[in-house]
């Protein structure tokens, strides 16, 4: 297939997902029953975005201009160890090896084992042709690239094993929000989306905030307790409890609205149902901590105007254009430039 068939059949396939499917459905049953952070609701929100943001033509096209695409010389086997926080979260990585024409062995995270074969099953029946272009696998062998992705331990792993091939290993990173007490209910509310989407599991999800000295808490969380409906889901609500008489216990300040449990604290990665936050002196100083900890953070939340640093409107973190990478590694121009 040549670059303008493989784009083919991925738009048919965004054309696809925006239909009716009974057996896309009865696979987001399975998975859930699989895995119950991936709720049926949260799985739907990662297909729409994928269907939407992922597989449009003009954003293909749009994300594809910035580079001199080529057919591969020599075809590259691409090995890919996926992550299952969040539902397909490894899509984009199999997407950018196929645009490439380079061949994907995938190896598929325990917590997602479905929803990316149902995709390739569906490309598949789109053109038969795709076919030949991924193979998922229980070990990666027989492979000339790596993609990977985990924890920080598990990247450890990955560098020794992986260290002698071309790769994009990815380590844990989180989203943070910058805020200055000038935020409005709506603002707060988008805010929201970004803290509680997929029950706060995502890399881009914000797991702390950086407010001014003096900042007032009261609207923030009364903001956030809009999203109390999310504290019925068994597993959200059993860390929320656990870590509420956690802090109970030891007599660690905090602040609750019944839904997410705040402390202050200069780790970017919160614990589920909580979220860290930290005081500014002036922005300055600020950004110079925020450029300090650029490997740390996957994105910046904020309407403020930080310089050097790029930032996402609120609501937006868990809705990047195909060319927002993670960790910031252009994944396509590494595929590239495999020949």
């Amino acid at each position: 297939m040549n670059l303008n068939e493989r784009l083919d059949a991925l738009v048919k396939l965004g054309e696809s997902l925006r239909g009716e499917d009974e057996y896309r459905e009865a696979v987001i049953h399975r998975t859930a029953f699989n895995n119950p952070w991936f709720t049926k609701e949260n799985q739907r929100l990662a297909l729409e975005a994928i269907s939407t943001k992922m597989l449009d033509k003009e954003k293909l096209d749009q994300w594809l201009d910035r580079y001199e695409m080529h057919e591969p010389e020599n075809i590259r086997s691409v090995g890919m160890v996926l992550a299952g926080n969040i539902p397909l979260v490894g899509f984009h990585d199999v997407l950018c090896v196929f645009v490439a024409g380079h061949h994907a062995v995938i190896k598929l995270s325990d917590k997602d084992p479905y929803l990316l074969p149902f995709l390739l099953k569906r490309l598949n029946e789109i053109d038969e042709r795709t076919a030949a272009y991924f193979r998922i696998v229980e070990q990666l062998k027989d492979f000339d690239a790596v993609i990977a992705t985990g924890s920080n331990n598990s990247a450890r792993y990955f560098e020794s094993y992986f260290g002698k091939y071309p790769n994009i290993i990815r380590k844990n990173r989180n989203a943070v929000a910058v805020l200055n007490g000038a935020e409005d209910h709506d603002e707060l509310m988008a805010l929201g989306k970004d803290v509680f989407r997929y029950f706060g599991l995502g890399c881009r999800n914000v797991a702390k905030l950086y407010v001014p000295e003096g900042y007032d808490f009261d609207p923030l969380l009364t903001a956030f307790h809009e999203y109390r409906d999310i504290i019925t889901h068994s597993k959200y609500k059993n860390n929320f409890d656990y870590n509420y008489a956690l802090f109970m216990l030891n007599k660690v300040p905090y602040r609750a609205n019944g839904c997410i449990i705040l402390t202050e604290n200069p780790n970017l990665q919160s614990h589920i149902a909580g979220l860290h936050y930290e005081y500014y002196d002036s922005e300055q100083e600020l950004v110079t901590d925020l450029k300090s900890r650029e490997e740390e953070i996957q994105c910046v939340v904020s309407k403020m105007d930080l310089e050097e640093v790029e930032q996402f409107p609120f609501g937006k973190a868990q809705e990047p254009e195909l060319w927002d990478y993670a960790d910031g590694v252009d994944t396509m121009k590494f595929l590239l430039d495999l020949d």
